[in-house]
């Protein structure tokens, strides 16, 4: 009988402990008001920045145990705004972002890793107008009080995902390179 209820004990605290952890993780919250996702691109050779209004993210962070976390983001790309407002009528266009048929990009972590302390590699996929893309991106995180913020930086090819199609698939008129920067306030991160 001992045995029994010693092992239902043990079994308990050991549920309890997975209850929390994944409860802690489950708190993790973006907080968009000190968030931004911004893309900077040239069109003939004029550096164009714009950034994204809209966005959320499901995160799963753990500083103890970086390889099992988890994180994806959706990006409303009807959001997306260069600051002028005849560029902002053709983003949602067929020829680029074809938004009506594709209105979010994601990304979905594969693997997370950490490099040194404070500095991570995650690698996922990113689906960007149907066309699914492997990339590695480099997160730097720092801690103030209660909120933990993530910036980073990573390249994407845009005729890779179909982003400017027809005429505006000439590299020459606007570049394939396209630069995606972010930072990410986050609460509900653990110390590291």
């Amino acid at each position: 009988m001992n045995t029994l209820s010693s092992a239902l004990r043990t079994a308990s605290l050991i549920l309890a402990g997975a209850l929390l952890a994944v409860s802690a993780q489950a708190q993790q919250k973006l907080v968009p008001a000190q968030s931004e996702i911004a893309f900077a691109s040239k069109q003939m050779g004029v550096s164009v920045d714009g950034h994204f209004k809209k966005f959320d993210a499901q995160i799963a962070f753990d500083p103890a145990k970086p390889e099992a976390s988890k994180i994806a983001f959706a990006i409303d790309m009807g959001s997306a705004t260069l600051g002028a407002p005849e560029s902002d009528a053709e983003l949602p266009k067929p020829n680029w972002f074809n938004v009506p048929k594709f209105p979010q990009a994601m990304f979905q972590s594969g693997a997370v890793k950490k490099l040194s302390p404070g500095k991570y590699e995650v690698a996922g996929k990113l689906s960007i107008k149907g066309q699914v893309r492997d990339v590695v991106v480099p997160v730097a995180l720092s801690q103030a009080g209660a909120v933990t913020t993530a910036i980073g930086a990573f390249a994407i090819k845009r005729l890779a995902f179909k982003i400017g199609e027809n005429e505006w698939a000439d590299t020459s008129m606007v570049a394939d390179d396209v630069q995606v920067k972010f930072k990410l306030a986050l609460t509900g991160v653990g110390k590291f």
